[in-house]
């Protein structure tokens, strides 16, 4: 029996995760979304196209939660992107209210399922879909460092000149202006970068990570980076139905790990068949240490506004 995956949130970042899913054929996809006929509509045209792809899987859309029972895994992309006019807190206020709702009706379908949460702000999201769920830490995980290490890894390869199968890339903390890179971690080959790229070139690069998702919302003016995003969240789903132990950066509840109790924030994690089966700890230099903090601390003042 194929495992089952429902996304929810049937836009750009949803129907391009349900699309890979499909092609990897790793499960059955059901997507799920408010707008009628959306979901239905995306489905169909994926199923449509299986045949020529030779993928056996099935793909449905809904707008109905029953269509999501008893799912392996359970994607949330939904939520609104911030339009003109909205501050940062209308914004989290707003996705705060989608997100409980919407984690309140995937677990009456599927108490078993493990949640990847995408919706943004995406670590406070992550920490709204905790408290709501009452899963353990290992069942609810953020995506955010799979797709920033995926962008730094794209700038490396991109300066050297080398495939990206030899870049390996290490992102932490929380998803957005407060990331942390780790270029001491990051190799091509095995060879650290910081051996291979120049100090202004490499700190060019890190910033240009940083700033990766307001990079392409100024070339699409109207919309927002979705392939990445979509494939980093299905290398998560992949890693779980897998079950690889594949270590990959996401974001996790921290009890304590890296000197961070009680909040979600990106750390390297050993992803499989229970979710998030371990944090590895990796040690840092102070000053790495002190932007982690750091990056703790903006996500701390994030989920103080909508109190989780």
């Amino acid at each position: 029996m194929r495992k089952k995956v429902s996304i929810v949130g049937a836009g750009n970042v949803g129907a391009t995760a349900a699309h890979w899913i499909a092609a990897k054929e790793l499960a059955d996809v059901v997507l799920i979304d408010v707008v009628e006929g959306v979901p239905q509509g995306k489905a169909l045209d994926l199923l449509e196209a299986l045949p020529i792809e030779k993928r056996d899987v099935r793909v449905s859309g809904s707008n109905d939660y029953a269509a999501s029972a008893n799912s392996d895994v359970v994607v949330i992309t939904a939520g609104i992107p911030r339009k003109p006019g909205m501050s940062r807190d209308d914004l989290l206020h707003t996705n705060f209210k989608i997100m409980s709702d919407v984690v309140q009706k995937v677990v009456e379908q599927s108490p078993e399922c493990i949640l990847i949460i995408v919706s943004n702000p995406l670590d406070a999201m992550a920490q709204a879909a905790f408290r709501q769920a009452g899963f353990n830490r290992e069942r609810v995980i953020g995506m955010a460092g799979v797709l920033d290490s995926a962008r730094f890894r794209s700038f490396i390869a991109e300066e050297l000149n080398v495939s990206v199968e030899n870049v390996t890339a290490f992102v932490l903390g929380g998803h957005g202006d407060t990331m942390v890179p780790l270029p001491r971690y990051s190799t091509v080959a095995g060879i650290p970068i910081t051996e291979l790229i120049e100090p202004d070139r490499l700190e060019a690069l890190v910033q240009r990570t940083r700033d990766g998702g307001a990079e392409i919302v100024k070339y699409l003016k109207t919309g927002s980076a979705y392939y990445a995003p979509s494939a980093a969240a299905v290398e998560m789903v992949e890693a779980i139905l897998k079950d690889k132990k594949k270590i990959l950066p996401c974001a996790a509840y921290l009890q304590g790990e890296y000197g961070i109790d009680g909040y979600y924030i990106g750390v390297p994690c050993k992803l499989g068949a229970g979710g998030l089966e371990k944090i590895i700890q990796i040690k840092l230099t102070p000053e790495e240490d002190a932007a982690l903090k750091g990056s703790a601390a903006a996500v701390k003042e994030l989920c103080a506004v909508i109190g989780v």
